[in-house]
């Protein structure tokens, strides 16, 4: 029997190995396919992000380091007419942050608000509401060297932005016609709103690289061009704005009256040499203000100009045939005239008797004037008013003006039509009525006002040039002995004007004791080159009449222009102060103490 012998170690060995060795290529075969499998995976996933996803993900980077930044442009300069400006932009710089880097460096928030005059608390309780931003404002329009020093901290996540905020240098003198702008340097009032676009320019845009904390660290390309905002030149003359400034508030200071305007055209072109109102407000610090104090009053504030509208009752009446300077004789009676059971008066003690048309003017006749107005036709007193734009805008571009009132005349009752022609029953603004005289001055020619030197304006004929010239005349004698307006005498100088002394509207009726003393002139009156209307509300301090209130105005700021316009005198033979007058048709009389009543003061009753 042969016994079977187990097999030798080297043989077993063999024949195991013989047995792993399919298994080993199947490992390795799978491992390899995993590899080739990854490797696979890892070219597609190359390819999606270099080929199919990359401008995905090359915006998304982009959007990180990548920024369009804006280009910020000068606002345009505004000058007066004579080249000095009126209101210039200024480099400001902007400090913003990204809330998040900030805020992993809190332990700096204290140090960063002490250079920004914030509170800490407050700052850091802003950064945490906004940490999902990448942009925060921390402190609008700093001065440049006060951000330099707070860039200069080199906080992570603190940047600066160059911006311009707008400066006035004459303030409050002419804060009223410029207006001011936003923090944002967009008009907001006056005619830095109405001439935005063309102050404004438009911004221009530059490609940037900035870092993770915001620097800008390379300028790539300018994608938009940038316009700087072209420059303005106004009709304003800064040297008589100043004077009516200076005039006013010393008025208001005397007079304790509530607000005052004064409003001065040149009349060959309509331009606008000055608008003054107060109160007023200082532009350059506008937030310590309050809306009453913004609004424009002479553009956008009505009144009732008393008798200063008999002035275009009287072009109605020239224009209609039926009166002349000298004729008819208007009765006037004794200072009462009831009429459709209204009394109509004069102040004038014992009445004026009988007058001429000029007459009405000289005295101002509230009675001559409601006869005259009676006798006429409706619609022609209607029409002349709505020709010298009563009812209605000048146009002159300025925002927000008011059209002021006017009744439609198709439903003017006589009663009604007596009392429009004393100046109740209708309300204009202080820029109409500059307007109005203006065309009377320019030989009926209207202008439309304007803010702007040299701009094109032709006129509109309006009345006659005759029945014009005969105004100019007639309103002459009202700066004569015995006229309302001997206070707004100016030496060397023919004046001629119209005052008004009107009650103000209150609920319910009129006030007994609360008074617009107005008034309107022209000077030289021979060659008529400025148009000045003054308007003083709520007079409480001494006299509230307006030859006596606002023609002084008048006379001390027009002496001043006509020097600083060198326009010549056309006076000098016919009066000086403090010696005789003479009228175009002679000697008259000498020039009445200054202390003189006038003779426009209101009825009691009005209208």
């Amino acid at each position: 029997m042969k016994l079977r012998l187990p097999a030798s170690s080297s043989t077993a060995g063999r024949r195991g190995r013989g047995r792993a060795g399919p298994q080993v290529r199947r490992r390795m075969a799978l491992v390899m396919g995993i590899f080739v499998l990854v490797a696979l995976g890892l070219v597609a996933r190359a390819f999606d992000l270099q080929v199919v996803s990359k401008g995905f993900y090359q915006a998304q980077g982009d959007s990180r380091f990548l920024r369009v930044m804006q280009i910020p442009v000068s606002r345009g300069t505004i000058f007066d007419r004579n080249g000095e400006p009126l209101a210039v932009s200024t480099p400001v710089v902007s400090i913003w942050a990204i809330p998040s880097e900030v805020l992993a460096q809190s332990e700096r928030i204290p140090e960063l608000a002490r250079a920004l005059q914030l509170d800490p608390s407050e700052l850091k309780q802003r950064l945490q509401d906004h940490a999902d931003r990448e942009f925060l404002y921390l402190r609008r329009q700093m001065q440049p060297e006060a951000a330099e020093a707070v860039l200069a901290m080199n906080i992570p996540g603190v940047n600066g932005q160059r911006e311009y905020r707008r400066y006035y240098p004459s303030g409050e003198v002419t804060a009223h016609v410029l207006g001011y702008t936003n923090i944002d340097d967009h008009g907001q009032e006056g005619l830095e709103l109405a001439y935005n676009d063309w102050l404004a320019g438009k911004a221009g845009a530059e490609r940037v690289v900035r870092d993770r904390q915001g620097h800008v660290v390379e300028e790539l390309e300018q994608v938009k061009e940038p316009q700087p905002g072209r420059d303005l030149t106004l009709s304003i003359d800064r040297r008589i704005q100043f004077l009516a400034f200076n005039e006013l508030r010393a008025t208001v200071d005397k007079t304790g009256a509530d607000f005052a305007s004064m409003v001065i055209l040149d009349v060959a072109t309509g331009e606008v040499l000055a608008m003054v109102n107060l109160p007023t407000y200082n532009p350059n610090a506008k937030l310590s203000s309050n809306p009453s104090e913004r609004r424009n009053r002479a553009a956008t504030d009505v009144f009732e100009p008393g008798s200063t509208m008999k002035a275009f009752t009287l072009a109605a009446a020239l224009s209609s045939g039926k009166y002349t300077p000298t004729s008819p004789m208007i009765d006037t009676g004794n200072g009462h005239f009831m009429y459709l059971g209204h009394d109509i008066r004069d102040v004038e003690t014992g009445g004026n008797g009988w007058l001429t048309p000029t007459g009405v003017i000289t005295k101002s006749s509230n009675i001559g004037a409601a006869k005259i107005a009676i006798s006429l036709d409706t619609m022609l007193m209607y029409n002349t008013y709505r020709a010298f734009n009563f009812g209605s805008s000048t146009d002159s571009g300025f925002p927000g003006e008011a059209s002021g009132y006017l009744k439609n005349g198709a439903t003017w009752g006589q009663r009604e039509k007596a009392i429009f022609a004393y100046g109740y029953g209708e309300n204009v603004t202080a820029l109409q009525l500059a307007n109005g005289y203006a065309t009377i001055a320019d030989q009926g020619v209207m202008h439309r006002p304007s803010f702007i030197k040299g701009v094109d304006n032709p006129g509109k004929a309006i009345v006659a040039p005759e029945v014009a010239h005969e105004l100019v005349k007639m309103l002459e004698t009202t700066t004569a002995p015995g006229g309302t307006a001997t206070l707004a005498r100016i030496a060397n100088y023919s004046v001629a004007a119209k005052t008004g002394t009107a009650h103000k509207a209150q609920a319910g009726g009129y006030s007994k004791n609360s008074y617009e003393a107005v008034f309107a002139g022209i000077v030289p009156a021979e060659h008529p080159r400025l148009v000045g209307v003054v308007i003083v509300d709520n007079p409480v301090k001494g006299s509230y009449y307006g030859g006596v209130v606002s023609g002084p105005v008048f006379a001390n700021v027009m002496a001043g222009a006509l020097r600083l316009l060198d326009v010549p005198p056309d006076n000098i033979g016919r009066w000086y102060v403090g010696g005789p007058m003479q009228s175009p048709n002679g000697l008259v009389g000498s020039k009445p103490p200054d202390d003189a009543p006038a003779a426009d003061a209101p009825v009691d009753d009005a209208p």
